[in-house]
């Protein structure tokens, strides 16, 4: 299946690894060009390489007021147009309620949801008809994860921001989707599960109840999301597609 992808150009942010780098693999693998961006810059150009000419990385942090307009004028300067967004964001500080302070729930606000919606305005801006707005979010979206409480805040905030967007924007021809990952073998998730103190176990347990019996693999997230922001899915919008291996139980 073509998915339309050759020569459109994306941003992808935390991109340098996990699942913005996952992603950002797909998007290439298909003929997208992509500007990808983190804050470690040794991490990011290392990630660029791999990906090869196709991407051109810019180390900038979402929580930076100026980073949305670079980032989109860095695409369309150096690979002449800017086709979509998809905005993916390290994972806050875990943390039970009584754990995480005023100053963790400061700085994850302002990188982890209004760096989000900053940079999805000043998309929706920019883009013309075709053009989408991906969000990178949580399974926490429907269900609140126990250790990750500042997530459990801001990801739903998130989505309801998406869903407006989706709404805002769907008249002039812009697409907005959400990606909801669970239990996708990343470097976080594999910190998470230590912070137990038997991470074998806890993967065990936690793959014991999603029906494929695994954590999914980062390509899988990649070639889901990779789809989501292509012409191939031009009539979806509005929605938060779980990849989860079936870990959501509701509808």
């Amino acid at each position: 299946m073509d998915l339309g992808l050759k020569d459109r150009v994306y941003v992808v942010t935390g991109a340098s690894r996990g699942l913005g780098l996952a992603s950002a693999r797909a998007l290439v693998a298909d003929g997208a060009k992509v500007v990808v961006s983190g804050r470690d810059e040794k991490t990011l150009a290392a990630a660029a390489a791999e990906l090869g000419p196709g991407a051109l990385p810019l180390a900038c942090d979402n929580a930076d007021p100026a980073s949305a307009a670079l980032l989109i004028a860095t695409a369309r300067r150096h690979f002449g147009r800017f086709d979509g967004v998809l905005i993916s964001v390290g994972g806050p500080a875990p943390g039970f309620v009584a754990d995480n302070s005023d100053e963790q729930w400061q700085s994850a606000f302002e990188s982890v949801f209004l760096g989000a919606v900053r940079l999805a305005r000043t998309a929706a801006e920019e883009l013309e008809e075709g053009g989408v707005i991906g969000f990178v979010l949580s399974g926490s979206v429907h269900e609140p994860i126990p250790g990750l409480t500042i997530s459990n805040g801001l990801r739903p905030g998130l989505a309801g921001f998406a869903k407006s967007l989706a709404d805002e924007l769907g008249p002039r021809g812009i697409r907005v989707v959400g990606l909801l990952p669970a239990r996708i073998d990343t470097d976080r998730v594999r910190q998470l599960d230590e912070l137990s103190g038997d991470a074998e176990a806890t993967r065990a347990a936690n793959e014991s109840r999603i029906p494929l019996r695994r954590y999914g693999a980062p390509e899988e997230f990649g070639r889901v999301a990779a789809f989501l922001l292509s012409p191939a899915a031009s009539y979806l919008t509005g929605v938060m597609v779980p990849v989860d291996g079936g870990g959501r139980r509701g509808f």
